[in-house]
């Protein structure tokens, strides 16, 4: 498994990953105090401790590019440089959020801006639509990557081998991004699976593959990096593993009981937002500077809040608008 990169970085290039990683966490913490006092309906699903592997992740992402994300998705959609604002507005169910309220946390979209072609409730879901996405930017020329998101346990869905072998035939301009937190709601993935990694499976197809330290953003950057250049230039599909921690449970309030103590200890023992910016006042950044992006953070995530609340639900007769398709045959109501 891939760690810390020898290649030398410069303080701003990372201190970009830490202020991404900072942002996506305080959204995280922010949305998770909303949801604890019952000023959200439904559950969510946090990124906290998984923020690395976004930030480097998305960091190699070209604007042209698309991509899925799945129901544990907020980090992917800060990391790609969606507007806060709108991200909790769409969490809080208002008309102002990027799907106007009728996706909530699991489905954020934002086609028009950021290619985001959607996260997603059903595990594995994107794995299909990402690889369809792949198929039209090879037939129309487009020169885009897609990139698919998903989690450890939907490697064992169908639709990974299925999508994977269709991508590697046709030699998709497609990466996997497997973020493995190890759990699968309650299922430790080494429990239902039999490899010590996952990304592996992809030589099944004669696609290669990278395993990364999902806590090391930069780590993840360069597997990413090598993987898109692969992708773009007409070779097919790549998958990248990166090994991350989950903090919380499965969902906001999910205790997490089935989890060893030893996880969380590990967990903590690699925060990402930590060692980052150890390594940041190594390289003579100031306590003062790192505590500034937090700052900055806290005040961009408040006031996302705080434009959540004040924004409007959407009409009740607008409950069906932009939901169903009914412009052909076959979706006419009848």
């Amino acid at each position: 498994m891939k760690t810390l990169a020898n290649k030398k970085y410069s303080k701003e290039q990372l201190t970009d990953f830490y202020r991404t990683m900072v942002r996506i966490r305080t959204f995280e913490e922010k949305a998770a105090e909303c949801f604890t006092k019952g000023m959200l309906a439904g559950n969510i699903h946090l990124s906290i401790g998984q923020e690395a592997a976004a930030a480097g992740a998305f960091a190699a992402i070209q604007p042209q590019d698309y991509f899925t994300s799945t129901h544990r998705g907020h980090g992917h959609a800060i990391a790609r440089g969606m507007d806060a604002n709108l991200c909790m507005a769409e969490l809080f169910g208002k008309k102002t959020g990027y799907c106007q309220g009728k996706g909530g946390s699991m489905h954020i979209a934002d086609m028009k801006k950021m290619n985001h072609l959607g996260a997603n409730g059903i595990v594995g879901a994107g794995q299909g639509i990402s690889a369809g996405s792949a198929l039209a930017s090879k037939i129309l020329g487009d020169n885009a990557v897609t990139v698919g998101c998903f989690g450890d346990s939907s490697t064992n869905e169908g639709t990974f081998h299925e999508n994977l072998n269709m991508a590697a035939t046709w030699k998709l301009p497609l990466v996997w991004f497997i973020e493995n937190n190890c759990y699968g709601v309650s299922t430790e993935i080494h429990r239902v699976t039999n490899t010590p990694d996952l990304a592996p499976r992809a030589a099944a197809y004669d696609v290669p593959f990278a395993v990364v330290d999902g806590t090391d953003p930069v780590a993840v950057y360069e597997a990413m990096t090598t993987a898109m250049d692969h992708a773009r230039s007409g070779k097919g599909p790549y998958v990248v593993e990166a090994k991350v921690y989950r903090y919380q449970g499965h969902y906001c309030g999910d205790p997490a009981v089935y989890r060893p103590g030893e996880y969380m200890e590990k967990a903590l023992e690699n925060d990402a937002i930590e060692k980052l910016g150890k390594r940041l006042m190594d390289m003579g950044v100031a306590a003062e500077e790192l505590e500034a992006i937090k700052k900055a953070a806290d005040d961009e995530m408040n006031a996302a809040v705080q434009f959540a609340v004040d924004s409007e639900y959407p009409d009740p007769s607008e409950a069906v608008t932009d939901v169903y398709a009914s412009d052909n045959e076959r979706c006419v109501a009848r």
